[in-house]
């Protein structure tokens, strides 16, 4: 399944928030979205996932149009995390959070045998079928992360929209959480978009790259060749340096 977005642009009344952006992500691909606070980055994401109507440009999954999709294909086909989701559940375990994730492909409130099945398996896939029964609401920061993505992974979407997927995690969760999206995207075939924050996370993690400032795209492309020290000062105005010396390139502030 592949994304593509082009011109896309957005605009609270007179305001502009993204000027003719767009991108283009394939299968197995992790695509970071990167920026200043401000940028549009997290407005894009709702554009592409149409929560959020933008007053021009295309929008396609495949061959199929995302302006012209009803709410539940799109959940079929794509699915969402929005940043820092707690979520305000009245379901009170994991199992019934991500069971919430098959509701597009069900007919009325009744579940089947078949969601039964997706729902455990997406469980097992993010790592927290051992959380099933577990209060939604006593879990860790990592531990919510990962079933709010197993509760998207069980709408069987092609396309995963991730919103700042590791912020207010320490080291060891933010690890723990970016592992997992490789997993899915490299071993489970799904194409990941993720605002990110982190540059030597994106570094690490993604293939492609859209870097925006003021609701422009500055830079895109592959990661490497993306993320340099021109291309960070333009889009955030700080001199850095790349230290490749260690294996991993790294972000170092000068």
């Amino acid at each position: 399944m592949e994304l593509k977005v082009d011109g896309v642009c957005f605009s609270y009344g007179s305001d502009p928030i993204l000027k003719g952006v767009g991108l283009d992500l394939g299968r197995r691909e992790i695509m970071g979205i990167l920026g200043p606070n401000g940028s549009g980055k997290t407005t894009m994401l709702k554009c592409i996932n149409r929560i959020l109507s933008p007053s021009q440009g295309r929008m396609m999954i495949d061959s199929e149009d995302i302006l012209g999709m009803k709410a539940k294909d799109i959940a079929k086909v794509m699915g969402y995390v929005p940043q820092n989701s707690t979520g305000d559940y009245t379901a009170p375990t994991v199992y019934e959070v991500v069971m919430m994730g098959r509701r597009p492909h069900s007919v009325g409130w009744q579940s089947s045998v078949n969601d039964d099945r997706v729902v455990w398996e997406s469980l097992r896939e993010l790592g927290v079928d051992v959380l099933a029964s577990r209060p939604f609401n006593r879990l860790s920061s990592g531990q919510t992360q990962r079933v709010l993505m197993a509760r998207a992974l069980a709408q069987e979407a092609g396309i995963l929209l991730l919103d700042e997927p590791t912020s207010n995690l320490d080291i060891r969760y933010q690890m723990e959480v970016m592992d997992t999206v490789r997993d899915l995207a490299k071993v489970k075939g799904v194409g990941v978009c993720a605002v990110m924050h982190d540059i030597d996370m994106a570094l690490r993690y993604c293939d492609k790259v859209v870097m925006l400032d003021s609701g422009s795209i500055t830079a895109a492309g592959e990661a490497s060749e993306v993320l340099t020290p021109e291309n960070i000062m333009e889009t955030y105005g700080v001199r850095v340096t790349i230290d490749r010396n260690y294996g991993r390139p790294h972000v170092i502030i000068l």
